[in-house]
């Protein structure tokens, strides 16, 4: 395996997919480096099957050259950094990459770097329809990348990890100039989340890399470890073309004593509801009601990366009716409490899970809609609106985005009377939520300031 970088130059002059952070305000570089090697593929022992259990047991066969690039985001400072890596399987299922995380005030504020890695080949070569990977992006600073199919992830991911640990070679290039790392957390969200899982039950227990997994929007199926050219996209699974991301299909396995948290929203826990698992001393399973695959305030987050890298401006004025309960205070809390498992053997508190009822179960909702039980951000325990899961339409998107909706402000003066009234209300939520731990101080007050200038009277 070779590493060779800090990349730099091609036609755009910047690494695809980057921080739109400030960076240096916030005490943080960027740095973009390549990887190439030979990576190995997995298969299931003779004998034996990826069964619902998630016990599985692969072997390493065959062997392919790869080239691929991973963004390292850490602190300038080596007193700023808390000691952990968080290592970020970019996410390919709009036919690019998007990196997954990394990007919220807990990242920054408690001095975490990231290491995020171009592990499938579509972020690298894009569809044949529509190639808008890395190489047809900036072909002058990425046509050397080539991944040979997404049966090598798995080992491409273990071996960037590598670069990255604490155990890294530290003679010659280090892409952490020096920075002591004692942890390395993996994280995925969506179909990474998927890839994740079958990472962490079947190539987990060879490759004993990582200290922590955290999954985001898990459905509850680990993606095939054998794809040969198939790739797996939005677009190619809502024109039929191409596969899915699976759906309840099978356990997180229970053995490897490394702590695993799954964050999902009420879109994925419905999914989910069939392989739930009891909460341990090393798993941890957390819903958010009211919280959807994909929100207005996450798709606002991206609009700068979009300008920046396809000069295309998201509509966010026309998109009102998707749901607006942001998942990311959840994801900061979420992340702060696998640190402190993992750095302090402290566990994150047991959440309640959202309502379910009949056969085949559905989430148990009050009179306007919203779901029971879960999380409970304030937006949703002191609503002016209804925010679901809920689709609008039969296609895919409409699928992930679900649902929102204001309440009429004849609604919102019933239900709380005075502006104050509901103010009072919502921080009462807020400190519910606090002492709940399911978000930390620091939102708080945004929080309360956003509220107050939504509610319409």
């Amino acid at each position: 395996m070779r590493l060779s970088g800090p990349v730099t130059g091609g036609t755009k002059g910047w690494a695809f997919g980057g921080s739109t952070a400030d960076l240096a305000t916030a005490g943080y570089c960027q740095e973009e480096y390549f990887v190439e090697g030979d990576a190995v593929r997995y298969e299931p022992l003779p004998g034996t099957e990826l069964d619902w259990s998630g016990r599985w047991h692969v072997q390493p066969v065959d062997t392919a050259p790869y080239k691929t690039r991973m963004v390292v985001v850490r602190p300038t400072d080596p007193a700023a950094f808390n000691g952990t890596v968080i290592v970020l399987w970019n996410n390919v299922s709009a036919g690019y990459e998007n990196f997954g995380g990394g990007d919220g005030a807990e990242f920054f504020e408690s001095g975490y770097a990231y290491a995020a890695v171009s592990a499938q080949r579509v972020g690298v070569h894009g569809t044949r329809d529509n190639p808008q990977g890395l190489r047809a992006w900036d072909p002058e600073r990425y046509e050397s990348l080539s991944i040979p199919s997404d049966d090598y992830s798995f080992d491409i991911f273990t071996q960037v990890a590598s670069l990255v640990a604490p155990d890294r070679p530290r003679e010659g290039l280090d892409p952490l100039k020096g920075l002591e790392v004692r942890r390395l957390f993996a994280q995925g969200a969506s179909q990474s989340a998927a890839r994740l899982a079958t990472y962490f039950n079947a190539v987990a227990p060879l490759t004993p890399r990582f200290h922590a997994f955290f999954l985001v929007m898990y459905f509850g199926a680990g993606t095939s470890l054998e794809v040969g050219d198939e790739v797996m996209t939005v677009q190619a699974a809502s024109e039929g073309s191409g596969p899915r991301i699976p759906e309840g299909e099978h356990l997180l396995r229970d053995d490897l004593g490394v702590p695993l948290m799954v964050l999902n929203t009420e879109c994925e826990a419905t999914s989910y509801y069939g392989v739930r698992q009891p909460d341990t001393d090393r798993f941890r399973y957390w819903e958010v009601a009211g919280a959807s695959h994909v929100s207005l305030q996450a798709m606002a987050s991206s609009a700068a990366r979009m300008t920046r890298d396809f000069g295309v401006s998201i509509p966010l004025e026309e998109m009102q009716g998707i749901n607006q309960v942001s998942l990311a205070p959840v994801v900061d809390a979420a992340l702060h409490h696998v640190q402190a498992w993992v750095s302090e053997d402290i566990s994150p508190p047991v959440q309640p899970l959202i309502e379910f009822r009949g056969d085949p179960p559905e989430i148990v909702r009050d009179d306007n809609g919203i779901a029971r039980g879960g999380i409970r951000l304030p937006q949703v325990e002191v609503p002016l609106a209804h925010n679901s899961a809920i689709r609008r339409g039969p296609d895919v998107f409409s699928r992930l985005v679900g649902s929102h909706e204001s309440f009429p402000v004849e609604k919102v003066r019933e239900l709380y009377g005075s502006r104050e009234n509901y103010l009072t209300n919502f921080a009462e939520a807020i400190r519910a939520a606090q002492e709940a731990s399911i978000i930390l101080t620091r939102d708080a007050d945004p929080m309360l300031t956003e509220a107050a200038e939504q509610i319409p009277m």
